[in-house]
């Protein structure tokens, strides 16, 4: 049980964080809980199918090489799971009348990714103990959440713009970038301190998510 609470704990945390920051016009829990299920369950099937056929188109068996370990974490990572999370924001999310502001595209998108993550951080977790759950805490969940704000934040402006597909594909081009450079720098961890890039990857993304999250309140429809 206490294994289970540190798993789930990290995203609980982040999930009312973005509701408190959600000032103006809340979400209804039941949508909010649809779409934690749909990342959790969904996206994950998606994830599994997706990187299992990349996988097999992609083979890159040398850890060693930095050119397949960038293509590993760019392509067969990071790509096919923020594309499992776009699929559920672009075609259930953005389609409900309850989506009426841009910060709801920072909502969902975050709702779909904690759903998601905390799937994986179980897994995680019970194979590998509290020590990994801690460290998890502080960077795979929030670096999960940072992703899904840069790409909300877009998916959110989507909704509103007649550049629509310009603007959403944006959001999972910023959210892929992001996340392939945090697990590009741990990848080639054998080479001495390379992996503080993606503690500075992580440090950036959590700025440019503050800025996102900043701007979509200040340009709510309810703010008055």
């Amino acid at each position: 049980m206490n294994l289970l609470l540190l798993a789930i704990a990290p995203a609980m945390v982040i999930i009312i964080y973005i509701y408190i920051k959600d000032k103006f016009e809340k979400e209804p829990l039941r949508l909010l809980i649809k779409n934690f299920l749909l990342g959790a369950i969904i996206s994950v099937l998606i994830t599994i199918a997706l990187g299992y056929l990349v996988g097999s188109i992609l083979p890159l068996p040398d850890e060693r090489s930095v050119f397949q370990m960038f293509l590993k974490a760019f392509i067969v990572v990071a790509l096919v799971e923020e594309f499992s999370k776009y699929v559920i924001v672009r075609y259930v999310s953005q389609r409900n009348k309850a989506f009426n502001e841009p910060f709801d595209g920072i909502v969902y998108a975050v709702m779909v990714s904690m759903g998601f993550a905390t799937l994986e951080n179980i897994l995680y977790v019970f194979q590998y103990g509290v020590s990994t759950g801690i460290t998890r805490a502080f960077t795979a969940v929030p670096a999960h959440a940072t992703f899904a704000i840069l790409m909300g934040y877009f998916m959110g402006k989507a909704k509103f713009s007649t550049n629509r597909v310009v603007l959403n594909l944006t959001g999972l081009f910023v959210a892929t970038l992001f996340h392939g450079a945090y697990d590009f720098f741990l990848f080639i961890n054998y080479i001495p301190g390379i992996w503080l890039g993606a503690i500075v990857s992580l440090i950036v993304g959590i700025v440019l998510s503050k800025r996102a999250m900043k701007t979509h309140q200040n340009s709510s429809n309810f703010r008055f």
